[in-house]
């Protein structure tokens, strides 16, 4: 069954992580090699993540930052992007930093990736690759997923710190040190708990690092 709504107190505790999101997204960003090459990976792990997904024609990218995805997203040229933050402030400076040829095809409003404004089966996926692998709070993590089950049609894209087999190693992908690692086990039971049943997942670095990119579908 689809998880319950969040509490107050849990969703004040939803505010907290959107404002510390709205802060990290609007922090310069390095341009070093090794973060080219990990988001060359992460591009990767996204196509094909779509692909398993049935290449969406409506998505909705949550939290979505400054759009750091939106250019592969658009790859496909009949999907249209919806894409949604807690920050108004960064969801304009994301308009001003993209093609104007892509930005005819997504659709910017604010809101929080908790309480998501828009109807049921509002869109054929949810896609959220930033947010989610930063909810240490296990009930935050389902009332989230929750939320996610409500407004997609079919299928959830989400990224995911999973602790691994190597406890001597524990990097997101990206060369920092990865917080709010969680149980593979825990995990897929929350998103069992929430409806959603995994359609396949990828790893960044297999049997090294701990970023998990998993596809799921909607239970019923």
């Amino acid at each position: 069954m689809p998880a319950q709504s969040p509490s107050a107190i849990e969703l004040e505790f939803a505010r907290h992580y959107d404002q510390e999101h709205a802060r990290v997204c609007l922090q310069p960003r390095a341009q070093g090699l090794g973060e080219r090459l990990a988001f060359w990976r992460d591009e990767q792990m996204v196509r094909r993540a779509l692909k398993v997904a049935g290449e969406p024609g409506l998505i909705l990218d949550v939290a979505c930052g400054v759009g750091r995805f939106w250019p592969v997203l658009g790859e496909h040229a009949n999907r249209v992007i919806l894409a949604t933050d807690q920050s108004q402030a960064i969801l304009e400076h994301a308009r001003t930093h993209h093609p104007q040829s892509l930005m005819k095809r997504v659709r910017t409003f604010q809101s929080s990736a908790f309480n998501i404004g828009l109807s049921e089966n509002a869109v054929d996926s949810i896609f959220c690759m930033q947010l989610f692998q930063h909810i240490a709070c296990p009930e935050l993590r389902l009332a989230m997923l929750g939320e996610f089950y409500r407004v997609s049609r079919d299928t959830v894209i989400v990224a995911a710190r999973v602790a691994g087999r190597f406890k001597g190693w524990h990097t997101d992908g990206q060369g920092a040190a990865a917080g709010s690692l969680v149980s593979k086990t825990e995990l897929e039971t929350q998103f069992k708990l929430a409806g959603l049943r995994v359609l396949s997942h990828q790893d960044f670095l297999p049997g090294l690092a701990t970023r998990r990119v998993y596809v799921l579908g909607k239970v019923g």
